[in-house]
This record gives structure tokens, C-alpha cells and sequence, in this order.
């Protein structure tokens, strides 16, 4: 059985695109840091945001089941209140992971997740494991 860090390590290096819930075009905004950073790794980020039109150049979208792409990877930047409606929009769209940026988590909403079949990250900053993992090679 496969460690978190290999499993975190083998969707950071699969992954094309995420869709980062809550992303903000305010640059002093934590989520506007870290997808400028997914960017910068080569990530598609697809800003899923009702109050925002576009975020660093991707059209925003309102909610999940409105991005026409395939998601690989869901990040969540809303508190933890927010998470279980948004882990079952990732579910029902079949994302293959659900990231839960630092400070954000919601055991309950992990497991239906993980019972789905989607590989769950909580409490973790995506942008520091992709830090560390080209620090690696």
C-alpha cells in the first residue's frame, strides 16, 4: 500500500487540471498566490468562483458542475462549513482528488469522498507539496 506522500506525489505529477474553489482575483488573497503558483508548475486552474468573472486569465466559473472540462483535482479555499456541498459537487462531476487547503477540513465529507472513489488531502497546502516535490527531482 501506497503512502499519502506517494499517493499526493503520483496526482501532483498525473494532474492537468484544478479546479480551485473560492479563488479570489484579490492578489493579497492566499488562493491567488498558491494558483498563481499551480500556474507556474504547468496546472490548468480553473477558478470555480460565483463573484468572480476571470482569475488570472481563465474564465471563472459559478460553480463545479459548470466547468466543461474534467477536473482532476478540486482545491478548496472556503471554510470547512462549506465543504461537504462542495465534496458532492466533486463527486458528481467524478474529480479524481479533493484538496483541502491548511486549516480547511471536514472528516465526514473525506469519507464520502474516499467511499467515491476520490483520493482526499486535508489540512495540506498544494502549493508547498508541489514545492517540495520539484525539490525532490
Amino acid at each position: 500500500m501506497k503512502s499519502e506522500d506517494e499517493s499526493i506525489s503520483e496526482i501532483l505529477s498525473s494532474a492537468i487540471n484544478i479546479a480551485v474553489v473560492g479563488l479570489s482575483s484579490n492578489p493579497y488573497r492566499s488562493s491567488f498566490g498558491v494558483s498563481e503558483t499551480l500556474q507556474s508548475s504547468g496546472y490548468r486552474v480553473i477558478p470555480v468562483n460565483p463573484n468572480e468573472t476571470k482569475v488570472l486569465g481563465e474564465k471563472a466559473y459559478a460553480r463545479l458542475e459548470d466547468v466543461p472540462e474534467k477536473i482532476d483535482i478540486v482545491d478548496i479555499f472556503r471554510r470547512s462549513e462549506h465543504v461537504s456541498e462542495i465534496v458532492d459537487s466533486a463527486i458528481r462531476i467524478g474529480a479524481r482528488a479533493i484538496w483541502m487547503q491548511e486549516g480547511v477540513e471536514d472528516a465526514a465529507a473525506a469519507e464520502r469522498a474516499r467511499s467515491a472513489g476520490i483520493f482526499v488531502v486535508m489540512d495540506r497546502c498544494i502549493a508547498k507539496d508541489i514545492y517540495y516535490q520539484h525539490k525532490k527531482k
